[in-house]
């Protein structure tokens, strides 16, 4: 049986895997087509493909092959999310399916019978073959044992014969999809000219100087976009901005949270437990039994442990600690033992004075302030509040208080005045760290006592009765509602309610922004078999568990290019920043001299800096980042010329190469091909799919359905 298994879980790598990364899904059978036998078929077809229609039936049956494989190797059915996958899946191996085989049958490409032999029992074994029937334990393959095998295949169970049928029929398939992309992939090639140049285009380096003026330099609220802009800059820029079909609504959630009825009775059921828990002779098993999380052995350090125990420290053995209600939980926690751990742990608070810069002046002064906080700490001030007028980083909100912490989490020379300190209280001195100095408060002190903490936590369930009430407040709610209009007014009139937006939902969509499994709000609106949502509609009262939901439609969008209103924000700052480049370029036209005395004409907008080991390839300049067309104009540029102003990805810049430095060891331009050959190689199986997958005219309707 272990052998039927290995070919089972083979006949579901078959299925959903194909060759070398391409996501390409093969079935066997006549499983989709225009054979259809049920006669309403606009209400039964689940999209087109190439042409033709895939009806609701087929599709069911390729979907349960990709379950049942699913079943065969986790062994488990597969939860709703997995489902959306698996039909993500099936749809791709329609998309194969069928405009995969109308492109084998424009060039005449067949697997014949002595094929298929010869992957099963020839000398081409199938990979999967090949594993299944390789001894464990001397690696040696044992082709005779394929004949044994399939000579008592009727013999074997069922499912088991199912399995290798479904494999073998995949086989034929699978070798037409390994032809057709060998046809295309042995079609690329890369000449030695190209080799040489890319070899040099990667190691030349370049040293320039450049005049950097950035668009931030000048506001936003100074330059004025108008919509015609907006509109001219998409249709120039239009192969930037495709888009698939989307839709955009407003929503409101009434929450289902607990009621403070449901919190006193949830609160006084951990009260009767927590008797029953001090007295329990089986931790684990009164874990198991009564807790919403699963019982954990470990030892904790109090840097791990839950705040409110924390503040219980030092704990005792065998004592029960709580109940503490906290985010929406009830807890109890039982301290069933107590030993050294490897890395101790301390609590404390800081005070960081960062430096101004890297100069000993910067330096000196950030001692100086530091310092003089520390003395007024000395003389009485209150720590917290010198850390909120002082501080420098996250911890100015908390008053400096950077919590518990186990060695090892903090820059070394933290950690050694931390972890150096015998007693709670303020550290007479300053901490020089790499971030700046530190003033610092021992708030707990080290300790390498570690607890096993047995914890029985209670979700605070919202009872029936609250459950109904926000059913009938969401449906109240729905009964006002007629249109965008009234659902505007109805919610704005409640002030509880937050009216949300999500934009561009996509057909394959199981999210609508933070709600999670919301597959149903998506497929209503995009309007199910029979019944089209219109913009303006409104939904009916959608449950989501833990709250209720009702949408309207405000939009919708077709494949193709992106409208300006849904690209508004970013194609505003595009066009802002070409209008801030043209003004930057006048006022930079005409300006003769060095750099820096350009930059000192234009004004302190403009910066003058040094890149070293700028490469062609990269298209970045060290320090400021993504700037292509600048950095070849360098590779253009004699040493010491400059050139005119440039419009780059975050500002203007003039650039001047200082000197260009092309790599001394000869070119094996034998290995550079390989290398490129296998960067092509490796993108073509991607691209192949995409490219017929693009070019069968795909209008994926399953949203009808499911």
């Amino acid at each position: 049986m272990a052998l039927i298994n290995t070919i089972r879980e083979k006949s579901g790598w078959a299925v959903g895997v194909v060759a070398v990364g391409m996501v390409l899904f093969i079935v066997g059978g006549d499983l989709v087509g225009g054979n259809s036998k049920l006669f309403n078929r606009d209400q039964t077809v689940v999209g087109e493909i190439a042409g033709e229609k895939v009806e609701l039936e087929d599709f069911n049956n390729t979907l349960e092959q990709a379950k049942q494989s699913f079943v065969q190797q986790q062994g488990r059915q597969p939860d709703e999310q997995t489902m959306g996958y698996l039909r993500d899946q099936a749809w791709n191996q329609t998309i194969y399916r069928i405009a995969f085989q109308k492109e084998f049958d424009k060039l005449g490409l067949t697997v014949s019978d002595e094929e298929l032999t010869d992957m099963v029992q020839g000398k081409n074994i199938h990979p999967s073959i090949r594993q299944a029937f390789t001894d464990q334990q001397t690696g040696q393959f044992d082709r005779s044992k394929i004949i044994q095998y399939l000579q008592g295949l009727d013999k074997m169970p069922p499912d088991a014969q199912a399995a290798w049928h479904n494999f073998e029929a995949n086989l034929g398939p699978e070798r037409m999809g390994q032809k057709y992309n060998n046809l295309l992939k042995m079609s690329n090639y890369v000449t030695s000219a190209e080799a040489k140049r890319f070899d040099e285009d990667q190691n030349t380096r370049a040293s320039m100087r450049y005049l950097f003026v950035p668009y931030f330099s000048i506001s936003d609220s100074a330059v004025k976009v108008t919509d015609d802009q907006l509109q001219a800059y998409l249709d120039k820029n239009k192969g930037r901005y495709k888009v698939e079909d989307g839709r955009t609504i407003e929503y409101v959630s009434i929450p289902v949270t607990a009621s403070v009825e449901d919190s006193t009775t949830s609160r006084q059921a951990v009260d009767q437990l927590a008797t029953q828990f001090a007295a329990a002779p089986n931790d684990s098993l009164f874990v198991k039994l009564n807790s919403d999380q699963p019982y954990s052995a470990a030892f904790v350090s109090p840097a791990e442990m839950p705040e409110k125990l924390r503040q219980q420290l030092p704990l005792a053995v065998g004592k029960v600690y709580g109940p503490y209600s906290e985010n929406g939980t009830t807890s109890l926690y039982k301290v069933t033992g107590e030993k050294a751990g490897a890395q101790p742990a301390a609590r404390a608070s800081h005070i960081l004075i960062k430096a101004d810069g890297t100069t000993p002046e910067a330096d000196a002064a950030a001692k100086a302030k530091a310092t003089d906080v520390l003395n007024k700490i000395k003389g009485g001030a209150d720590f917290a509040t010198m850390a909120r007028q002082f501080g420098t980083d996250g911890t100015v909100s908390t008053g400096g208080d950077l919590g518990w912490f186990q060695q090892g989490r903090m820059v070394p020379e933290f950690e050694k005045a931390v972890f150096g300190a015998s007693s709670a209280g303020l550290l007479p001195g300053l901490v020089k760290t790499s971030f700046g100095y530190h003033i610092i408060k021992i708030t707990a002190p080290k300790t390498s006592q570690t607890y096993q903490v047995a914890a029985v936590q209670k979700r605070i369930a919202p009872s029936e009765a609250t459950n109904e009430a926000a059913y009938a407040k969401a449906q109240a709610l729905k009964g006002e509602i007629t249109d965008l209009e009234s659902f505007r007014k109805a919610v704005a009139k409640d002030k509880t309610l937050q009216k949300q937006e999500a934009k561009g939902l996509g057909r394959g969509d199981r999210a609508v922004n933070s709600l999670q499994n919301a597959r149903e709000i998506v497929r209503w609106a995009y309007g199910t078999a029979g019944k089209k949502t219109a913009v303006g509609d409104v939904s009916e009262v959608f449950d989501m568990g833990d709250q209720y939901v009702i949408a309207v439609l405000t939009g919708e969008r077709s494949k193709g290019t992106a409208d300006v209103a849904s690209l508004k924000s970013e194609l505003q700052s595009a066009v802002r920043n070409e209008i801030k480049a043209q003004q930057i370029m006048e006022k930079l036209k005409g300006k003769t001299g060095t750099l820096e005395q350009i930059a000192a004409t234009y004004g302190p907008q403009a910066q003058v800096k040094t890149a070293e080991g700028v490469a062609l390839g990269s298209g970045t300049i060290p320090g400021l980042g993504g700037e292509p067309v600048a950095v070849g104009k360098v590779f253009g540029l004699k040493a010491g010329q400059k050139s005119t102003p440039i419009q780059g990805e975050q500002g203007v810049l003039i650039v001047e190469p200082v000197s260009v430095q092309k790599p001394t060891a000869a070119t094996d331009v034998a290995t550079v091909k390989k290398q490129l050959m296998a960067q092509r190689q490796n993108r073509a199986d991607g691209l192949i799919y995409e490219a017929v997958k693009n070019h069968a005219d795909i209008k994926d309707e399953r949203n009808k359905f499911f």
